[in-house]
């Protein structure tokens, strides 16, 4: 749903590209220190101090935005950048994730553990099924309507941090919803991909 929403977004933070601009440090090292915040949060996750992990995760989540945005405002956008970014924003999802496993999460219908591989998969399927759409050479039609995509999937998983300090139960309800519509997102994909060869 965010994506959709993007231009919004572009155009409310057009107004900062001048000071983004002036920074020299390369896209790429923002990229990477996302992942060095990623393991942070892991590390507080297993400890379960999740005013911590959330912090952490936050700021890896918002360097993985300051990276593009930097990329653009600098001109040094580049298929390497773009590629590195799409590997690290999925290690960042993974080791976060591993890092639930550690909570004494609650059961739903089925153990925690299940939830947080399901929201893994679905994470890794919505963006191997795109990347296999390009390779396989099938014609990208997107929908008019996508459920969750990384944002989504980021904001869900500092939900479910932030309400866990309160309530693990909440954390375990939310990994729920997370694996429920990252999957469905990944099942949405395909079908478009496949769609207009039906």
């Amino acid at each position: 749903m965010l994506e959709e929403k993007k231009e919004i977004f572009e155009k409310l933070t057009k107004k900062t590209d001048r000071y983004f601009s002036l920074i020299r440090i390369s896209p790429n090292i923002f990229t990477l220190s996302s992942l060095i915040f990623a393991i942070l949060s892991f590390i507080f996750l297993i400890k379960n101090k999740l005013i911590f992990a959330s912090i952490f995760f936050i700021i890896a989540s918002l360097l993985d935005w300051l990276d593009g945005k930097i990329a653009r405002a600098t001109k040094k956008v580049t298929k390497i950048g773009a590629y590195l970014d799409t590997i690290v924003d999925r290690y960042v999802e993974g080791i976060v994730l591993l890092g639930f496993l550690f909570l004494p999460l609650p059961k739903f219908i089925f153990p925690s553990s299940v939830w947080i591989f399901l929201a893994l998969f679905g994470g890794l399927l919505t963006t191997y099924s795109k990347a296999a759409q390009k390779e396989k050479g099938l014609l990208i039609k997107k929908s008019k309507f996508s459920l969750a995509g990384r944002g989504e999937r980021v904001i869900l998983i500092i939900l479910s941090m932030l309400l866990g300090i309160f309530n693990l139960s909440l954390t375990t309800y939310l990994i729920f919803a997370l694996a429920i519509i990252s999957n469905f997102s990944a099942l949405e994909r395909i079908f478009f991909a496949i769609l207009k060869y039906l």
